[in-house]
């Protein structure tokens, strides 16, 4: 046999047949106490997320109701490659199915084509320099280093 129960409108416990008041409110409202309790502190308008035996106040510091509803797991990010500048993503892919030692090999070559380069660029500019030569006097400002006139007083008399 199934007992129809209500819920207590403060404490959400429930009402078995027989137990509790109801009041009624001017505005038609009805709220269902399971003790005087309850109602007293409904009236004195005491929030029941307040009081730690209340169900309100364990439904906002997530006490029980555990093990219920397991706690959601997090889906681990897939790795996703995508193509860089400069290299689609199958010369990626190609790139990273070669064997260690010919990419080691690969790098090296590149790095030995780097510094060769690096070598070269200063003779170059050494060169450049020698054909750029001073062809007269440099501009300096009229008046020397200190530009003329002495200088602006900003701050103002006090």
């Amino acid at each position: 046999m199934v007992i129809k129960t209500d819920l207590c409108v403060y404490t959400e416990y429930r009402i078995y047949p027989g137990r509790g008041q109801r009041y009624v409110a001017r505005d038609g409202k009805t709220s269902l106490f399971i003790t005087q309790k309850a109602e007293s502190l409904f009236h004195q308008r005491i929030k029941p997320v307040k009081l730690r035996w209340t169900q309100a106040w364990r439904r906002m510091n997530k006490k029980g109701k555990v093990d219920e509803q397991a706690k959601k797991r997090t889906r681990k990010a897939a790795k996703f490659q995508k193509a860089i500048v400069g290299m689609s993503l199958d010369d990626i892919k190609k790139k990273k199915a070669q064997k260690p030692e010919l990419r080691a090999a690969a790098k090296e070559a590149a790095a030995k084509e780097a510094k060769a380069r690096q070598a070269a660029a200063p003779k170059k500019a050494a060169a450049g320099k020698a054909k750029a030569a001073p062809k007269g006097k440099e501009k300096l400002p009229k008046g020397g280093a200190s530009g003329g006139k002495a200088g602006k007083d900003f701050k103002g008399k006090r």
